[in-house]
C-alpha cells in the first residue's frame, strides 16, 4: 500500500485536473452505509485510504484515514486502553462517513456527535490544494465540513479524540409503559454524571425499555457476559424486548460488544428481508442459519441490488424533547412501525446540516433533541410511496424536527433551503472554489421521475424488487460481495476479543 502522502498527492492531481476542465465530481469510497439511491457522475476514488495511522494513549488521540471502519478503529484504540467518545453502532460505517454524515449514538448526549470528537482534518479542496483544518485554522470549513457530506472538499485523513476504555458496560433495563413516560426518563438519564450510554426502544405504544451504561471494569462473580456478536446469540433488540416490563434488570457486556451491539439484525432491519422470504420462520434457528447475511455489511449491499430501499421507510429523525411524543403519535398512526430506536442527542449550534433546534423559551438558545429511529416497509407503489414520504417530512417540520440526511429525502430545493442556511453555506463554497460541487440537496434527493423510469424500463429490475424475488436477488448480491469474508475475519475477531475478556 503507498504511504499516506502519496495517495493524497495522487487524488490532489485528479482532482486539478477536473478543476482545470470545470467538471463536477463525486467520491467514492469503496463502501456505503447510505439509503439513498446512486448517483451516475465522475468519481475520485479515495478506496485506498482505509489505514488507521496512530493510536498514541498518553495523548488520547488516533490519527486516521477517512475508510477507516469502525471495528477496525476500535480494535486498533482497545489495543492501547483507547475507545473513541463516540462509536457508530454499525462497524462498517467509516471515520470520514461520520465525520461528513450527521453520525450519533448512546454517548451523543455527552459529546455531541462524531465530528465533535474530531480535532482537526485534512481536506482535498475542489481545486486540488491541501489543507489542515482545526477550530484555530481554517475553522469556518472545519465546522461546515462536518455533516455536508463532502461537498466542500475530500477529507484525507483525520485526528480524533480518545478516552479512557474499561472491559465492559454495566447495562441497565427499565421498562416503560408510555412513550410519554419513556422520554421523560431518558431525559432525566442523560443528567446523571455517573451513566456514560443513553438509549431506549419502544416496542409498541405500552411497551418501552431504557437503556443507561457505565464503563466498568468489575463484573461480579455470580454474573456472566452477555454477548451478542455470535451466531447463537439473541440479536440485541429482542434481548432487550424479553427484560421484565415490572422491574429493572442489568447485563455486564463487553465493550466491544456493547458498541457494535446491534450490529446483527440491522437493529430489526434483518426481519425486513426475512419478511422477503414469507414462508421461512422467524426464530433463533434460522436467525442462525442466515447469520452471515444478517450483519449490516452484507445487509447494505442486499439493500441496494434489490432495490429494497424503495418501498422501505428507513429514516433517522430528531425532534425537540417537547414534541417526540406528538411524533411517536403521529408515526404509529400513519405507518403502525415498531419498534422505534430512542436515542438522546447535545444541542448543536447552528449553521449546520446536523438536526438542531432553537427554542423560543430559552432565548433561541440550541436544545438537546431525541433522535427517533423509524424503520419498516411502506408502500410499493411509487407514487403512495413518495407521498408517505413527502407527509413525514411536512410533520416533522411541523414538530420543529429535522431528518438525519443519510437517507431518502423528497424535499423541494426550496422546502430543503428553508430548513437550512443556504447563504452560509454558498459562502464556504464560493470561498473555498467548492461551487463545482453537487451541493448537499443534490447529493439527497431522490429523482422521483428517475426512478420510475429505471422501474418501468427494466423488467428485470422490477422483478428483482417483488416479492419473493428481492429477498433472493439481495442474498446473492451479499454472498459475493468483497465485504463476505472480511466481515466474517472481523466476526470471529470480535466474538474472540469478547470471549478474552
Amino acid at each position: 500500500m503507498p504511504p499516506h502522502e502519496e495517495l493524497v498527492t495522487d487524488i490532489s492531481s485528479v482532482v486539478k485536473a477536473f478543476y482545470a476542465g470545470r467538471q463536477s465530481f463525486r467520491i467514492f469510497h469503496g463502501s456505503t452505509s447510505s439509503t439513498r439511491p446512486a448517483h451516475d457522475a465522475r468519481v475520485v476514488d479515495i478506496s485506498a485510504l482505509s489505514k488507521v495511522l496512530e493510536v498514541d494513549a498518553q495523548r488520547k488521540r488516533a490519527i486516521v484515514e477517512p475508510n477507516v471502519a469502525m471495528d477496525k478503529l476500535v480494535q486498533a484504540t482497545l489495543a492501547q486502553g483507547m475507545i473513541p467518545p463516540i462509536v457508530m453502532e454499525f462497524p462498517g460505517i467509516t471515520v470520514g462517513g461520520g465525520y461528513a454524515g450527521s453520525a450519533g449514538e448512546s454517548s451523543s448526549y455527552k459529546y455531541g456527535y462524531f465530528d465533535e470528537t474530531v480535532e482537526s482534518v485534512e481536506i482535498v479542496l475542489a481545486t486540488g490544494e491541501v489543507i489542515v483544518a482545526s477550530e484555530s485554522e481554517h475553522a469556518d470549513i472545519f465546522k461546515g465540513a462536518a455533516g455536508s457530506l463532502g461537498t466542500l472538499g475530500i477529507i484525507t485523513k483525520l485526528q480524533l479524540k480518545l478516552i479512557p476504555a474499561k472491559r465492559f458496560v454495566k447495562l441497565t433495563y427499565c421498562p416503560y409503559t408510555t412513550s410519554h413516560s419513556m422520554i421523560e426518563a431518558l431525559k432525566q438519564a442523560t443528567k446523571d454524571p455517573e451513566i456514560d450510554y443513553v438509549d431506549g426502544i419502544m416496542f409498541s405504544k405500552t411497551h418501552g425499555v431504557l437503556m443507561t451504561g457505565q464503563l466498568t471494569d468489575d463484573i461480579p462473580s455470580s454474573e456472566k457476559p452477555h454477548t451478542f456478536s455470535g451466531p447463537w446469540d439473541q440479536w440485541f433488540y429482542l434481548h432487550a424486548m424479553g427484560k421484565s416490563v415490572s422491574k429493572a434488570s442489568t447485563d455486564y457486556i463487553p465493550i466491544a460488544e456493547y458498541l457494535f451491539r446491534f450490529d446483527r439484525g440491522g437493529f430489526w432491519a434483518g426481519a425486513v428481508l426475512f419478511g422477503s422470504f414469507s414462508f421461512f420462520p422467524f426464530n433463533r434457528f434460522t436467525r442462525w442459519l442466515l447469520d452471515d447475511l444478517m450483519h449490516t455489511r452484507m445487509m447494505y449491499r442486499a439493500l441496494h441490488a434489490s432495490n429494497m430501499s424503495s418501498g422501505t421507510i428507513v429514516h433517522d429523525l430528531s425532534l425537540p424533547y417537547d414534541t417526540a411524543e406528538d411524533f411517536i403519535n403521529y408515526a404509529a398512526q400513519e405507518f403502525d412501525i415498531w419498534p422505534l430506536w430512542l436515542c438522546p442527542l447535545r444541542a448543536v449550534n447552528p449553521p449546520t446540516f446536523h438536526p438542531y433546534s432553537t427554542g423560543s423559551e430559552s432565548g433561541g438558545a440550541p436544545q438537546p433533541m431525541l433522535n427517533i429511529g423509524l424503520w419498516g416497509t411502506a408502500s410499493k407503489d411509487i407514487d403512495s410511496f413518495v407521498r408517505q414520504n413527502r407527509q413525514l417530512e411536512a410533520r416533522v417540520t411541523e414538530l420543529g424536527g429535522r431528518k438525519v440526511l443519510y437517507s431518502h429525502t423528497y424535499y423541494t430545493e426550496e422546502e430543503f433551503w428553508q430548513l437550512y442556511d443556504r447563504d452560509w453555506y454558498e459562502a464556504l463554497r464560493q470561498h473555498y472554489s467548492a461551487s463545482s460541487l453537487p451541493t448537499v440537496y443534490d447529493k439527497v434527493k431522490v429523482d422521483v421521475a428517475r426512478m420510475k423510469q429505471v422501474q418501468n424500463v427494466s423488467w428485470i429490475r422490477r422483478l428483482a424488487s417483488l416479492w419473493p424475488f428481492a429477498g433472493f436477488v439481495g442474498m446473492w448480491a451479499a454472498i459475493w460481495s468483497k465485504d463476505y469474508l472480511l466481515h466474517k475475519r472481523r466476526d470471529w475477531m470480535r466474538w474472540r476479543l469478547a470471549k478474552d475478556q
